[in-house]
């Protein structure tokens, strides 16, 4: 079985509700959901949640509620990573053998079908652990300057004072949407940021973490222009 497992949690505090806040008209979760359902490469859309009304949203788009999430797997601490294994462990449990996992997060407007597949097609044939969407960072790292105690500024690698820009490597950061997996590697926590990960690369316009309202904002408005020009559904 190839399942998909979004986490969604309801004790978010820096958004209040926020897997289930409306983004242009639906519940952000709402996107996830019907992405990973039209994609049609999963057996099975759950959402792993310890919230009442978040689970009742989440049936009305279309995904399935196998089990109420327990307050240990619940809280600040607890990473999607284990949340994906415990969802493998229950189907188990229940005679549901799962072979590919595919953890997407709740706020995620951005996800398109096609990369979903597109991740899941790579992780197969690179015979990988895990396939996730990854972008470039905008500026050069090695250029990066931090401010000091007495308000100055020194470099983080002095040693790249000189270099131009485009003579720098390039660097790759995780973008967030979604984390192919092969059941066994979620199951025994192999690490995702290792040689045994492929990485999806998705453009920096199709990006943005959510995790202030200031982020949400940015997203509304990356979201309207995304949509004015047809880069997303």
């Amino acid at each position: 079985m190839r399942l998909c497992v979004i986490p969604a949690r309801g004790g978010s505090k820096r958004i209040p509700r926020k897997n289930i806040k409306e983004f242009f008209g639906q519940p952000i979760i709402s996107y996830s959901i019907k992405v990973a359902i039209a994609s049609k490469c999963f057996d099975r859309v759950i959402v792993s949640t310890d919230d009442a009304e978040i689970a009742e949203v989440a049936k009305s788009f279309g995904a399935d509620i196998p089990f109420m999430r327990s307050k240990q797997l619940s809280d600040d601490h607890v990473g999607t990573g284990s949340v994906t294994k415990h969802a493998i462990e229950w189907f188990e449990s229940q005679g549901q053998a799962v072979s590919d996992v595919c953890c997407l997060y709740a706020t995620a407007p951005f996800v398109q079908a096609d990369a979903i597949n597109e991740a899941y097609q790579q992780m197969t044939l690179e015979k990988a652990d895990y396939c996730f969407t990854v972008t470039n960072f905008v500026f050069p790292i090695q250029r990066a300057i931090k401010i000091t105690e007495n308000n100055r500024i020194d470099m983080f690698y002095p040693s790249n004072y000189a270099h131009r820009s485009q003579d720098l490597e390039d660097a790759w950061h995780d973008a967030g949407q979604f984390y192919w997996g092969k059941a066994e590697a979620f199951k025994q926590q192999k690490i995702i940021f290792s040689k045994d990960s492929t990485p999806y690369i998705l453009p920096s316009y199709l990006v943005q973490d959510i995790d202030t309202l200031q982020d949400w904002k940015r997203a509304e408005l990356m979201y309207q222009v995304l949509k004015r020009v047809g880069q997303i559904d």
